[in-house]
């Protein structure tokens, strides 16, 4: 299936100079959906998968129900969006397209996960790769983690960068592969 053909280009969005890649086409069909959930989840090398709000999510979450090792969604969330304990909530500043950010995750949704060997191993995936400010800053942030599971400390390791669509011609691959490998299902080119 030739993936690329559902996806939409909207020029100028949401501010001039920025070309907005819509992938709602893929939400629309519940077998296309299925099929895309199920090639993104074999790309992944990890048991658990951080996914920022909002579509990182909507694959992230259905990632779930494949047949492939991913047991947990570990949720990237902006500000005020996740309830949290005294401790538990982690602050990671981004360089968006569009500026500087922050998102936040929880350390209790961390260890909620599935460590393998002495490492909680996790794929960062997002529906869309250009500048990687947001993949880079999150997987630093997720790799200066550690995690308490059953009176055991484990250290959080991004394994593995998985996105939806990458466009080829902006810089985010060379700034992520400095951490881990880098996976796009579909790539793109911004002209």
């Amino acid at each position: 299936m030739n993936y690329s053909d559902f996806i939409k280009f909207y020029p100028d969005f949401p501010i001039k100079g920025v070309n907005f890649v819509d992938i709602i086409p893929f939400i629309q069909d519940k077998e296309l959906f299925r099929n895309l959930c199920n090639d993104l989840a074999a790309m992944c090398d990890a048991p658990n998968v951080a996914a920022p709000e909002a579509r990182g999510f909507l694959f992230g979450a259905g990632m779930l129900y494949a047949d492939t090792p991913i047991r947990n969604l570990i949720p990237l969330r902006k500000k005020g969006k996740l309830p949290f304990a005294e401790g538990d909530l982690v602050q990671v500043e981004i360089m968006k397209e569009y500026g500087p950010d922050h998102v936040y995750f929880r350390r209790s949704d961390l260890a909620a996960g599935v460590p393998e060997g002495g490492v909680l191993e996790v794929t960062f995936f997002d529906d869309i790769l250009a500048t990687g400010g947001t993949a880079r800053g999150l997987a630093q942030g997720l790799n200066m983690q550690k995690v308490v599971i059953d009176g055991k400390t484990y250290p959080v390791k991004v394994k593995d960068f998985v996105f939806l669509v990458e466009i080829d011609d902006l810089p985010g691959r060379s700034k992520l592969e400095e951490i881990a490998p880098v996976k796009s299902l579909i790539h793109v080119t911004e002209g």
